[in-house]
């Protein structure tokens, strides 16, 4: 899979966020993340909970371009209520 995004959206990213984007792929890699489609934009989009470098759960918001392609759109660190239901998500398999 390959992954891509905007520079500038990025390193805005990582100022307003504080998370690089290079992490968020670690966490959309992850083989436990959890993926829902956002149905709340006219393009398809995808919002996924994974977990990144440093045991941080990431909320990712993503879109793919095509089969073997995902443009990263926006990552920041879950809130409480996003990690939790992470960890839910794991005691469930």
């Amino acid at each position: 899979m390959k992954f891509e995004w905007d520079p500038w959206k990025a390193s805005e990213n990582l100022r307003k966020h504080g998370v690089d984007f290079a992490d968020a792929v670690i966490a959309l890699e992850d083989e436990n993340a959890l993926t829902i489609e956002d149905r709340d934009h006219p393009e398809q989009r995808f919002k996924t909970l994974g977990l990144g470098p440093d045991v941080n759960v990431l909320f990712i918001v993503h879109a793919e371009r095509d089969e073997d392609c995902i443009r990263i759109i926006s990552a920041r660190k879950a809130g409480r209520c996003q990690t939790r239901q992470y960890y839910q998500g794991l005691d469930h398999e």
